[in-house]
């Protein structure tokens, strides 16, 4: 009888198992958690270890947490948001990582964030921004404001997504995971036609040298592996150059760098001389903000934003009863 004990292969029983954070890292893809999401629990987790002298979790439990977020809260002074989100990174590396269902965990004092009015301009501080702004940044601040995107979602927009006779554009995979419809504006149509046909400059250059394809949501790259290199899959706002891509590492062009765009609107408010402190989201604040003060109804606004609940909604009722709009005050009523 022939001996198969060669044919068999050697299993290595020796091998380390992964590090901590690259577990991390696995479980949130494994959740289908956004990029941005993987970075803050892994700095989170890291700062959290090494906060304590580099201990490893396990051997630490409600003690190491709650000295942990007091430094955060005391010395460091972070915002009820940083304080929630460093809670909620190391509730998931505990519960999802470790596999540690800890009483202390329900214990947890979850900090309260306090009601604050979003900051919105008025349509002449709007008009005053987009004349300080010229090209591509010019466009998507408009597309921001005219559609109410956030900006995450107007960046990794899509040809397909673009639909010109019905003048709509589909929002994939915002918040929450969740896709809607919004307007395309009558005034962007022709300057978004031309950026489109910028783009399929680039993607002929990148299909001539047989360059790797763009992004693809999900396992839609593995199920459909043209996709990626076909036009209707290309972004609509493409980055000028390659770059690495932080989860495969495969080096392709990826949609325009955010903080291009957050740095074109912040020196442009600089230029006008507005004095509040405006980024991109406020401009989805004004949007949602002057669709109430034209009379269209709260639900409508709702859709448009994609907000899960009408009460998310409601903090842009303020406009609805702000001074002079809709209160008079009791001082000019004595002057009548």
């Amino acid at each position: 009888m022939k001996d198969v004990s060669q044919f068999i292969p050697v299993v290595e029983t020796n091998t380390r198992p992964p590090r901590l954070l690259d577990q991390l890292r696995r479980c949130i893809r494994d959740k289908r958690y956004s990029l941005r999401t993987e970075e803050a629990y892994v700095y989170w987790a890291r700062w959290y270890i090494r906060f304590h002298g580099l201990r490893h979790p396990g051997e630490m439990g409600a003690a190491e947490v709650q000295a942990f977020l007091s430094y955060l809260t005391n010395e460091r002074k972070v915002a009820a948001s940083t304080h929630k989100q460093a809670l909620c990174a190391l509730l998931f590396l505990y519960k999802h990582v470790l596999q540690l269902e800890l009483p202390w965990m329900d214990q947890l004092r979850w900090p309260r964030r306090p009601p604050r009015r979003p900051t919105v301009l008025t349509p002449a501080e709007v008009e005053s921004l987009f004349s300080r702004m010229a090209g591509v940044h010019a466009l998507i601040a408009r597309l921001l404001y005219g559609t109410g995107m956030r900006l995450m979602e107007c960046m990794m927009l899509r040809v397909k997504d673009v639909d010109f006779e019905r003048r709509e554009i589909t929002v994939r995979n915002g918040k929450g995971g969740k896709d809607r419809m919004t307007m395309l504006p009558l005034s962007l149509v022709e300057p978004l036609r031309i950026q489109i046909a910028t783009a399929r400059l680039l993607f002929n250059d990148d299909r001539a040298h047989q360059r790797a394809g763009v992004m693809l949501p999900d396992a839609l790259e593995r199920k459909y592996p043209c996709a990626a290199i076909q036009w209707s899959w290309y972004w609509v706002f493409p980055s000028d150059h390659e770059s690495r891509d932080p989860r495969s590492g495969l080096i392709r062009r990826h949609h325009m760098y955010e903080q291009t765009i957050q740095r074109a609107i912040k020196r442009a408010v600089t230029d006008a001389g507005i004095t509040n402190p405006a980024s991109t989201h406020t401009l989805r604040h004004s949007f949602a903000t002057h669709l109430l003060e034209s009379g269209y109804d709260i639900r409508t606004v709702q859709e448009l934003l994609g907000h899960s609940n009408v009460t998310t909604t409601e903090i842009y009722t303020h406009v609805l009863n702000r001074g002079g709009r809709g209160v008079i005050s009791p001082l000019d009523g004595t002057r009548r």
